[in-house]
């Protein structure tokens, strides 16, 4: 089945001549319900679709199809499960207007379990109906309804610290990496942009003087702060093919962490004393950079009365089903986060959102739950001092000690898991742009009521590499494997990106964790056997 599947993706790649969001069009033996005539001289005076297409959430019956035009002008989806696209069906779908910067999605519904879907995307002039773009091509593999081999990806932190796409090593690399791994779909665990990260044309590379080029764009010279400069950072990195490519072949289910506003931001962010900035309400900054950023995520909005709203889950079969969390839109303001009992002031998740975890978690009957989260639970990440000189902490970590602050809410949650009997557990992230793998131990642990589990950690991308942060020994983490850099904020050129990858055993049901460097160099490996339900 697994092989069947991939000699099919191989397939619809030859023989559509893929140059994935580069707007070619592919020699098709075909029929196809559009017609697009003319030469390619014509596709200059046509809506352009130059970010090419993204897929997201998928579940067995539907996945959102995402694409972006240049003007106003309608959607329209044409798939097919044969990839020469014969019997292709074709869905109208929204139009491109300026108020969401003609980004557009589909909810395409109506699909077989478990089956490849490969698909088009064209614009529709709004006033010249008979005026259309140049397709923009993909495919996914609908999630199964019945155990099957999985595989998934997940890794954050993208084009950060002034580290661009530098077309002298061939742009994002990792990203055409992680396509040739044929997963079934990637988890973006955060920071997919660096809002308050300018990026310049070139920069030194401190440690060996070296000349980095980045691609340039207007947009991101500066900090973000307007609506459109959020907007550029999207469009930014999607300048890139390898990002491009891979987003028209692997389905990606998308978080946000702090760089999408500004770094380690909270509702406490003071912005008076930094330079860069002339907008110092976080409030406004969150505002328009939560738009931008769902406007140009492939994920499934929500309904009206909730549409802010990210944290979801996603079934993907029998063998798995993906929570989604969300660790930034519903905490308290960053401070020393040392608090003796819970309140208003502790809040990480949120109690609507711990709750709905809570929930899910119990009601789940996948043999595996992995949780995609921005930030890693054990590791502190340190927001400066207060005014009483204390450490202020951007983490639920706050250093070594009974449960305090945030963790009042970790240890909720992980004391409900004990309690309901959820087996396999497995915690995913991102965030410190260094790759590890910690096993959670309550023998070792100051709270103790919680079961073993397992949290792996990728990154970055694309971006600068650190070092490995301090342990909080509250919950036990014990460090099994970690690779970070030995001096802050190492180039790309350093070789330190890194993203991992999960394999579930179809039929032993065995989860394989591994983590993986730019060229897909195996640094680390893990077996997990499933406990019984």
């Amino acid at each position: 089945m697994w092989n069947d599947f991939q000699q099919s993706r191989r397939h619809f790649i030859k023989t559509s001549g893929l140059l994935l969001g580069s707007g070619l069009v592919p020699s098709m033996s075909g029929r196809s319900s559009i017609a697009a005539a003319g030469d390619s001289a014509e596709w200059a005076g046509r809506p352009q679709s130059a970010q090419g297409v993204q897929f997201g959430d998928v579940l067995q019956d539907r996945a959102i199809v995402w694409s972006r035009a240049d003007r106003p002008s309608r959607m329209l989806v044409e798939y097919s499960f044969n990839p020469d696209f014969t019997d292709a069906k074709l869905r109208p779908g929204p139009l491109a207007l300026a108020g969401t910067d003609y980004t557009v999605r589909i909810d395409l519904t109506g699909l077989p379990a478990g089956q490849m879907v490969y698909v088009r995307v064209w614009f529709q002039d709004s006033d010249n109906r008979k005026v259309l773009s140049q397709p923009s091509y993909g495919q996914f593999r609908s999630a199964p309804d019945a155990a099957r081999s999985l595989r998934i990806l997940w890794s954050g932190d993208t084009c950060g610290q002034g580290w661009g796409i530098n077309p002298d090593i061939g742009g994002m690399r990792i990203f055409e990496t992680m396509r040739q791994t044929e997963p079934d779909f990637f988890i973006h665990c955060g920071d997919s942009i660096y809002a308050d990260s300018p990026i310049q044309a070139s920069q030194v590379v401190p440690q060996t003087g070296e000349i980095w080029r980045n691609l340039v764009i207007p947009e991101v010279t500066k900090v973000a702060e307007t609506l459109d400069e959020f907007r550029g950072r999207y469009k930014y990195n999607l300048l890139d093919h390898n990002l491009r490519r891979f987003n028209a072949e692997v389905p990606t289910v998308w978080l946000w962490d702090d760089h999408e506003i500004t770094n380690n931001w909270s509702p406490a962010k003071d912005l008076d004393d930094d330079p860069r900035y002339s907008e110092k309400a976080i409030a406004r900054l969150v505002e328009r950079g939560r738009k931008a950023a769902l406007e140009y995520a492939p994920m499934r909005l929500a309904p009206a009365d909730s549409a802010r709203r990210i944290y979801r889950k996603l079934s993907y079969g029998p063998l798995l089903d993906v929570f989604v969390l969300d660790m930034r839109s519903y905490r308290s303001g960053n401070d020393h986060n040392r608090q003796a009992q819970a309140d208003v002031d502790t809040a990480y998740l949120g109690r609507e959102q711990l709750h709905w975890l809570k929930a899910e978690l119990k009601n789940s009957a996948a043999v595996w739950k992995v949780v995609a989260a921005d930030m890693p639970l054990g590791l502190e990440s340190r927001d400066g001092v207060d005014p009483l000189n204390r450490a202020q902490f951007d983490s639920v970590a706050n250093g070594d000690g009974p449960v305090l602050g945030r963790e009042f809410e970790l240890a909720e949650l992980l004391a409900f898991i004990k309690q309901e009997g959820v087996r396999n557990t497995v915690w995913l992230t991102a965030d410190v742009h260094y790759a590890a793998a910690h096993f959670y131990d309550p023998a070792k642990a100051r709270c103790k009521d919680f079961e073993p589990f397992w949290e792996f950690v990728a990154g970055p991308l694309n971006a600068g590499s650190f070092g490995p942060h301090e342990l909080d020994d509250t919950f036990g983490p014990q460090v099994i494997f970690q690779k970070a850099a030995p001096e802050p904020n190492l180039s790309p050129l350093f070789g330190l990106q890194s993203f991992g990858q999960v394999d579930i055993d179809g039929d032993s049901r065995v989860m394989t964790v591994s983590l993986k460097d730019i060229d897909g160099v195996t640094l680390f490996a893990q077996d997990l056997m499933p406990s019984p339900t």
